[in-house]
């Protein structure tokens, strides 16, 4: 029976503790009923297999696993979690001091009218220690916003790795699927070929009419053209699957049989709504955008107060080389710069960062409604998928039980040529029909896979 999944979206205030002027935002709040809260016991879900024991077939993990290795949009996707580590190193810190140093040395020439001619040389080296007091938290704020924008990349380099996983698997399976109807119609096309053969014998010698003769070419020929279009399909699905593994085109890919689901159980438990949340990354993902969403108005708040920076500088400086470390130079300095009148551009600047989070925030409420629609449509999918297979099966012990007796009624003389020939037609499509409806289950499981957030640990960062 469909389980129907409701969720409601209710939006709470919270106070920013640390930022106590920072205005109040809603935070989604994604509540379930009661009856949707199973027991915690069961937690183990077709997710929680992992990719190489979840997909057996070893053509398969191996298609799988270089495709992770290779894949150029997914190796781009790692480098950009390395740059959002690096900035986020960046924002970390911010919050210890800056040294600097300058060494320099000048000759300045006076010349003044009806004055001697003075040269004034000077020399320095000094350094400088500047710090900024973090007053109103906006570098506090811009650290949650680089660690909010790391765990973002993360969670869709993740992303992209199940969606690469779920494309791999269902290209090969789809590849299967069309060796399995070229074979067939191979085999269909020798069949026919014979039939040809002794529909000629027959009607050169006078038994048959030439209309059983035609009636057979003509299911030969039609036969035989679907030959190079399944062909060419097998070749372009050879391609996409080169390509997602970063291979050149034209090279062979190993493949095996459309065995997925013998390996799996009848039923696949799909798991709890909060599991559901805490594994797929998309949800993860949007949620650390919120995150840094929130950030941003924290930083944009504290951007309307002044900064107060402290520097201390001390070195050396004099205006000969000789004497240049007995002449010590040291100062400290403390400033607070800050804008007197600014005609409310900073104060347009947080409000756009509140209209940001807001976006962020529907966004992720998007997501996760999307998130459950996806696993109920697989679910269901699933289901209807797994029926037609089973009636498909049954159609083809039945289409090749009258495909035998047609042909043995046929040559007793019960029967025309003409009712063998449907029975033929009948068999081949029940044997396409079959294989393509154990691709669209395997599919169908794959696309479960995926919708659950399977192929990967959800390790802590």
């Amino acid at each position: 029976m469909k389980v129907r999944i409701y969720i409601f979206l209710t939006a709470v205030a919270i106070a920013l503790a640390s930022c106590s002027g920072v205005k109040n935002l809603a935070k989604p709040d994604l509540q379930l009923p009661t009856e949707l809260a199973g027991n915690s016991t069961d937690s183990i879900t077709a997710a929680d297999i992992d990719w190489m024991n979840f997909f057996a077939d070893p053509q398969l993990v191996e298609i799988i696993k270089e495709t992770l290795a290779h894949n150029r949009n997914f190796l781009a996707a790692a480098a950009r979690v390395e740059e959002m580590r690096q900035l986020y190193g960046v924002t970390a810190s911010n919050f210890f001091p800056t040294l600097s140093a300058n060494a320099y040395g000048n000759q300045e020439t006076n010349d003044y009218h009806d004055e001697k001619h003075v040269t004034d040389p000077e020399y320095g080296l000094k350094a400088t220690l500047s710090w900024e007091a973090d007053l109103w938290g906006g570098l506090k704020w811009g650290r949650r916003k680089g660690g909010a924008d790391f765990r973002a990349s993360v969670e869709q380099e993740r992303a992209m790795r199940i969606t690469l996983i779920a494309e791999a698997a269902s290209a090969y399976f789809r590849l299967i699927a069309l060796d399995n109807e070229l074979q067939i119609a191979r085999r269909t096309l020798f069949t026919r070929e014979e039939n040809l053969q002794k529909a000629k014998i027959r009607f050169e010698g006078g038994m048959t009419p030439e209309t059983v003769y035609r009636q057979a070419e003509v299911e030969y020929a039609t036969t035989a053209a679907l030959i190079p279009g399944l062909e060419s399909r097998i070749e372009t699905q050879k391609n996409a699957i080169a390509l997602l593994m970063g291979r050149f085109p034209q090279e062979e890919i190993a493949r095996g049989t459309l065995l997925l689901r013998d390996s799996l159980p009848k039923a696949l438990p799909v798991g709890l709504p909060s599991q559901l949340m805490q594994r797929r990354p998309d949800i993860r993902a949007a949620e650390a955008k919120l995150q840094g969403a929130l950030a941003d108005v924290g930083v944009a708040y504290a951007d309307r107060f002044p900064r107060l920076r402290i520097g201390l500088t001390g070195g050396w400086e004099n205006n000969e080389l000789g004497g240049f470390f007995k002449s010590p130079f040291s100062y400290v300095v403390g400033s607070i710069t800050g804008t007197i009148l600014d005609f409310g551009r900073n104060k347009r600047k947080y409000k756009s960062k509140i209209a940001a989070y807001d976006q962020a925030r529907l966004a992720y409420e998007q997501t996760v409604l999307t998130a459950f629609h996806e696993v109920d449509d697989a679910a269901t999918t699933l289901r209807k998928v797994n029926q037609t297979c089973d009636r498909r099966r049954e159609l083809l012990e039945a289409a090749q039980a009258y495909a035998r007796l047609a042909y043995r009624q046929y040559n007793a003389g019960a029967i025309n040529y003409i009712d063998v020939l449907d029975a033929q037609r009948r068999f081949y499509d029940a044997q396409v029909g079959m294989s393509n409806a154990m691709r669209d289950q395997c599919l169908a499981i794959v696309n479960l896979y995926k919708a659950l957030g399977g192929g990967w640990h959800s390790e802590e960062l």
